[in-house]
This record gives C-alpha cells, structure tokens and sequence, in this order.
C-alpha cells in the first residue's frame, strides 16, 4: 500500500507546518489549503484519505466546508477530524452533526494526532468480516459491500461512521449495545473521546433514518445504558 495522503486546512501558517513536518516524519503524504474554499477544490483534485479541518478560516469557515464536502458525492466519504482553539460544547457537536468523524481541540499533541489519524484510516480501510452482504431492517436496506443504504428505492447518504453505527445496531437487532462498546467498535479502542460523540452520530442517524409514520422509530435509546435497534 502507498503511502496515505493528509489534507491539511488551517489559516495559521506554522500549524500547517508543524502538522506538515510531523505528519510527514510519520510516513503521510501531506497537501496544505489556508481556505475552505480552496480545501474543497483540492479535496476534489487530490482525493485525500483523511481531511484535517479548522474550525476558524477565512470566508466559509470549517463547519461550512465541512457540510459543503459530505454534499459532493466524490469526495463525501473522506473523514474529516476537525480541529478547533474553542472548547466549547457547541462547537464540536455541530461539527459532528454535519459530518466530521472526530476532533481535536487545541492545543493538542502531536502523538495524539498521530493516533486518531491512524485510527480513522483502520477503520475506513476494515474489510467486513462479516459473511451476510445484506441486513433488511423494515424497509431499510443496508448493503455491507457497497457501504450504501437504500430507503424506500432512494438511497440514503450517509458519513463513514454513521454506516458503521447503524451497521452493528442492525447486525444485533433487539440487543442494547452500551455507548462505550458502540465507541470501541465504531472509533476504536485508542479513540481519546468521550460517549456523547456516540449520541451525537445517533441523533444525525436518526434524522435520515426516521421519517416517516411507518416505521417511526429504528433506533431506541436505553437510558443510562445505550441503543438498540427495534
């Protein structure tokens, strides 16, 4: 395999610097925007494997750029971490809310970075070990292979984490899985976040998923404990 290639966005130039030499010490391939506007475009031209994205930049800021990426089909999957100086609440659950899988607040260190970077990739690069290639679930169709989930004939788009959140709640249909096993399983045993990051992604799941009066709720909360699909 070659070796994977990090967009990095950050208006502040020795961040990108510091972020490029130690990326680039570690093995990555390393592309710079100081714009969303122009992130976009390179993440366009250049496919990146994984988007490191300030919240603060310059004309349309890091949680625009972040929703304007998961709206073009090409370039929706590559997981974004955002990385943010505000440590406020706010600001990280809108970020995952409109489809970033992680983020760092600053300062943050190198080694952590490191981590969740390679943590993101095992998990986008997972084969499936599962044999079914299918799961129905009412008139949901989740196809493991083709990482699509299809709704009433339309397909639904979804980020790489919420797949693989309403992956496993479908795989144990009726069991309550915990938050922290739905964050081990989903982001991985050296993720340094906390549970609301699960509840975060549940609720965005559920805005796709439940819409309808049919089948009105997919996916049941467990106080106190976890989710589980009905």
């Amino acid at each position: 395999m070659g070796r994977k290639k990090i967009l990095v966005v950050d208006d502040e130039q020795h961040i990108i610097e510091l972020i490029q030499f130690n990326l680039e010490n570690n093995g990555f391939d390393v592309i710079t925007s100081e714009n969303g506007e122009d992130a976009i475009k390179i993440a366009e031209e250049e496919i990146p494997d994984v988007i490191l994205l300030d919240l603060m930049l310059p004309g349309i800021d890091g949680l625009e750029a972040c929703k304007k990426i998961r709206n073009i089909e090409k370039i929706s999957k590559i997981p974004i971490i955002m990385l943010t100086a505000k440590g406020e609440e706010m600001d990280k659950v809108l970020g995952l809310e409109l489809g970033a899988d992680d983020y760092l607040t600053k300062p943050f260190s190198v080694r952590e970075l490191i981590a969740r970077i390679k943590a993101i990739l095992r998990r986008s690069e997972e084969i499936p070990k599962e044999v079914i290639k299918t799961i129905k679930v009412n008139d949901i169709t989740i196809d493991i292979e083709k990482h699509e989930v299809i709704k009433d004939d339309e397909k639904i788009e979804l980020t790489l984490k919420e797949f693989e959140l309403l992956k496993i709640l479908a795989q144990n249909r009726g069991k309550v899985l915990s938050r922290n096993l739905l964050l081990d399983e989903v982001w991985g045993y050296d993720y340094f976040g906390e549970t609301r990051t699960v509840d975060v992604h549940i609720r965005h799941l559920r805005k796709k998923i439940e819409d309808n009066d049919k089948y009105p709720i997919y996916i049941e909360t467990i106080r106190g404990i976890g989710y589980k699909m009905k």
